[in-house]
C-alpha cells in the first residue's frame, strides 16, 4: 500500500533522511570552530591535517588521504597552503623520489600548545555531556565503516 506523502511513513520525509541529519550536523559543528581556528590561520580542513600530523610525523601525502579519508586532490592545496603558512615541509623521500613527506615545522609544532584548547571549547559550545559526544563519536564511526 503507498504511503500518503508528508505522512509519518513517507519514506521521502526530510526529517526521516540519515543523510540530511548528518549534514546539517556537519555544518553547525564545523561552524563552532571556525571562530576556534581563525586566530591560528587555519580552516578546518587543514587543522584535520595538523591532528593527523600532531598524532604522527612524517607522513607520506598517500597516508594523509587514506587517514583523512581525502583524495590527494583536495589534499594537496591543503598542504600548499599549509607550507605557505609555515606549518609543514613537504619533501620527496629519498630512494623513493615518487613518495612526498610531509613533516611539521617548529611553528606547526609550536602551534599544537594553542590547538589543545579547541576540544573543551567546542564541548562547552555544543552543551552536551562528553559521555553523549563520545557515544555520537562510536555511532558515526560504525557509521563510516559500514558505509565503505
Amino acid at each position: 500500500m503507498p504511503t500518503r506523502q508528508g505522512s509519518d511513513e513517507d519514506l521521502l520525509r526530510l526529517d526521516r533522511q540519515v543523510c540530511f541529519a548528518l549534514a546539517v550536523a556537519a555544518r553547525k559543528v564545523i561552524a563552532l570552530y571556525r571562530p576556534l581556528l581563525e586566530p591560528m590561520g587555519l580552516t578546518h580542513p587543514q587543522y584535520l591535517v595538523m591532528l593527523a600530523l600532531w598524532e604522527q610525523e612524517p607522513r607520506s601525502v598517500t597516508e594523509l588521504s587514506r587517514v583523512l579519508a581525502l583524495d590527494p586532490g583536495t589534499l594537496s592545496p591543503l598542504l600548499k597552503r599549509l607550507e605557505a603558512a609555515g606549518y609543514v615541509d613537504r619533501r620527496r623521500v629519498p630512494g623513493n623520489e615518487r613518495t612526498l613527506a610531509v613533516s611539521l615545522t617548529a611553528e606547526g609544532r609550536a602551534l599544537r600548545e594553542q590547538a589543545e584548547r579547541i576540544p573543551p571549547a567546542v564541548v562547552e559550545r555544543l552543551g552536551m555531556p562528553i559521555e553523549e559526544l563520545e557515544k555520537l563519536r562510536g555511532v558515526l564511526d560504525g557509521v563510516i565503516a559500514a558505509s565503505r
